[in-house]
């Protein structure tokens, strides 16, 4: 019999992708919908599922222990600002306008990175650190980093600048599109 160290099974762990079987195909079409209404019909809405499973596992009735609710892990006090200019989002509860209030941050934040990074999946990266520890920090992780301009190496640069668990949340959304 032969015995594997602990530290060859750690390194063997099983990376599920965003197309795996083990994610829910229940919410697919509110992520293509709601992505192809904020990002355009050629942004691949993958981005944002993966999104939503490194936010809750696709589990709508996640709640966390600061209050964030539902599949995109949205604050009641975000969903009511979103719902201001999105009167049809009903409740932060349901499925549909938790994702669909996600993805529309999701957008804002893109829109405020676009004059500093230009590279769409730098751009991303800035994006889901910003909705996972707010905008100012990542701002703040930015110019620490020195403002980074180089196209391609902006969120690589800026990422140590980041808290951790941010900059685990950003990775393991690009494993999950299998990116990592």
């Amino acid at each position: 019999m032969m015995l594997v160290p602990p530290v060859v099974l750690a390194a063997t762990k099983q990376v599920y992708t965003v197309d795996s079987d083990r994610w829910t195909s229940e919410y697919d079409d509110y992520f293509r919908k709601y992505t192809k209404r904020y990002f355009g019909p050629n942004f691949d809405w993958r981005w944002f599922k993966a999104q939503g499973i490194a936010e809750s596992a696709l589990k709508p009735k996640a709640s966390s222990h600061v209050g964030a609710q539902g599949v995109m892990q949205i604050m009641p006090a975000t969903f009511e600002e979103i719902k201001a200019a999105n009167p049809h989002f009903t409740h932060v509860e349901e499925p549909r306008w938790n994702i669909a209030a996600g993805i529309y941050y999701d957008r804002m934040l893109y829109k405020k990175w676009s004059d500093k990074v230009a590279v769409t999946d730098d751009r991303l990266a800035f994006t889901f650190g910003s909705y996972n520890a707010g905008l100012g920090n990542i701002l703040n992780a930015w110019k620490r980093a020195g403002r980074v301009e180089e196209p391609g190496e902006q969120w690589r640069k800026t990422a140590p600048h980041a808290p951790s668990e941010t900059r685990g949340y950003v990775e393991r959304i690009r494993e999950l599109m299998g990116e990592g």
